[in-house]
């Protein structure tokens, strides 16, 4: 397929699920529950297909990852409708801005004097960050005061994505430890003074003290180069796979009501051992 088709059967098809959803927006004939939704009540829907897109990546399931990925985009069609019926945007302006968004934060491939292969990765991620700084600084501020690295961190990020986030930008001024032998005495640190809120029975300063516990783990995460969500995610995914494996281990009775603790990590043992030799 040349370049030329293949651009028209993309148009095509993206026209396609656009007339999709206006039709499902019509006020006469849509769908009563598509007419229904707002921005906010679409929001987490575009967060789980996120989500979903995310998993059919672990699984490695291509077949999955095609689905999900329509999923998302019908959801950025979907607040894209739903912006135009407001008289806010539509759905081309939400592509020109990413397309603009795109050649501007790469100069090196897209400038005059582009030289894609004379830049390395870690030279790319500094451009990148200084371009962002950048159009933070042309926006201004919304807040009182001056501008923050920290303004456009978004606030309805998962907790811990949006921890790994801050500690980033506060490294950006040297705000940081040094390496991540600092933050695993930093765990220990939090970890005692969350022992001490424990023992005092105070239930905010536990509160408290596991979020900085919480907190400190994923710049320890991150400066091991690690996605902090992605390494949850893969500990979720074991614990599930053994905790089935000690399921299928117990008798039916046994399902309905406490097991011996000892029973238990017996079972534990086997289903690490069945599952794999990883802790």
């Amino acid at each position: 397929m040349t370049d030329d088709a293949a651009f028209l059967r993309n148009r095509r098809q993206i026209d396609a699920l656009i007339a999709v959803m206006v039709r499902l927006r019509d006020p006469n004939t849509g769908c009563p529950w598509d007419l229904a939704q707002d921005f906010s009540t679409i929001a987490p829907y575009t967060i789980e297909e996120a989500y979903e897109v995310a998993d059919a990546i672990d699984r490695g399931a291509m077949a999955d990852l095609a689905d999900e990925l329509g999923d998302l985009l019908l959801q950025v069609v979907f607040h894209a409708r739903m912006a135009e019926e407001a008289g806010a945007f539509a759905f081309p302006d939400v592509v020109e801005a990413i397309v603009t968004k795109m050649i501007r934060r790469h100069p090196h491939v897209f400038a005059d004097d582009a030289a894609p292969d004379a830049a390395g990765i870690a030279q790319v991620k500094r451009r990148w960050e200084d371009i962002k700084a950048e159009e933070r600084a042309a926006k201004g501020t919304t807040t009182a005061g001056p501008a923050s690295l920290m303004d456009d961190v978004g606030r309805a990020l998962p907790a811990l994505m949006r921890a790994t986030k801050l500690g980033k930008r506060a490294g950006r001024i040297g705000f940081d430890w040094p390496d991540a032998g600092g933050i695993l005495d930093k765990v220990e640190e939090e970890a005692a003074e969350l022992r001490e809120a424990m023992a005092a029975g105070r239930t905010d300063a536990m509160r408290e003290e596991v979020g900085d516990l919480l907190f400190t783990v994923a710049q320890l995460a991150r400066k091991l180069d690690m996605d902090a969500e992605d390494a949850l995610r893969l500990a979720n995914a074991k614990f599930e796979r053994r905790f089935r494996s000690v399921e299928q281990q117990l008798d039916p009775q046994e399902r309905s009501a406490p097991v011996d603790a000892d029973r238990l990590e017996a079972l534990w043992q086997v289903a690490k051992a069945r599952t794999g030799a990883d802790t």
